[in-house]
């Protein structure tokens, strides 16, 4: 066993780590020099009582609380996360952030999941997804971002963010990783509504939009800032296979973290 599987068996040692994780994620942004593009889109849906649907790229997950931070006005927002314990990481770190968690699971839960995002959408909250998580492909949106959307009529609206000094890791996601004192910038995209009607075309066609949408603005931010642009995986590339039922999962809607 790796010293890392050993390292998070430890709740206490978990609970550091997250702590930890959160306030590195202050440091960036408190030493940076941050914007935001677009924040009027989710404020003016917000301000009319309405729920969206927050969807970003994996890749992009570090500082995703800050954006919503800066708008939620009184609102709850939940992440849905996958039922593992890298997700129980995650889901620690953020709670810093006072966003809740929403677990879910291919072999269990998957159900529940989506009823407690339907419930937490009807009541007015935001749900944030990560339509390639937990296991990818790389910044392709599976189908279950539409089908929230469409069972829910919230609105999905893009997010994402780049810095001009980072490192990007060799993993599925080529996750990256903001260093201080950089400069930053946050992209809000237009909301992608989901007609209840659609056929499978025209599901297909959303889904297309969102991650066209997800990967246009990532790209922009990234070339504004001079930075190297991430390609999505190729359309043939498989999901990354889960090690274990102890050590991975996924959630039902095939867009948790």
């Amino acid at each position: 066993m790796r010293w890392y599987k050993r390292f998070l068996k430890s709740s206490e040692l978990r609970n550091g780590l997250c702590w930890l994780a959160s306030g590195y994620m202050r440091f960036v942004r408190i030493t940076g020099r941050w914007e935001t593009r677009g924040a009027h889109i989710p404020s003016d849906i917000l301000a009319s009582g309405r729920p969206f649907i927050l969807a970003f790229w994996h890749q992009r997950l570090l500082m995703m609380p800050f954006p919503w931070m800066d708008i939620r006005k009184g609102r709850k927002f939940y992440m849905l996360i996958s039922a593992h314990r890298d997700g129980e990481i995650i889901s620690r770190t953020v709670k810093h952030f006072d966003i809740d968690s929403i677990a879910g699971s291919t072999g269990k839960g998957g159900s529940a999941a989506l009823r407690s995002m339907l419930k937490a959408l009807k009541s007015g909250d935001v749900i944030g997804f990560t339509p390639d998580g937990p296991r990818g492909p790389r910044m392709r949106a599976s189908d279950g971002v539409v089908q929230a959307a469409r069972m829910s009529g919230a609105p999905v609206i893009p997010l994402s963010y780049a810095v001009s000094r980072r490192k990007v890791f060799k993993s599925w996601d080529r996750f990256i990783l903001p260093f201080p004192f950089s400069r930053g910038v946050f992209l809000w995209g237009d909301p992608i509504y989901v007609d209840r009607g659609l056929d499978d075309a025209g599901l297909e066609a959303k889904r297309q939009e969102i991650e066209n949408a997800l990967t246009q603005l990532g790209q922009k931010g990234d070339r504004e800032l001079g930075m190297p642009i991430i390609d999505p995986a190729s359309p043939d590339e498989k999901p990354k296979q889960k090690r274990s039922a102890q050590t991975a999962g996924a959630t039902g809607t095939d867009g948790g973290i």
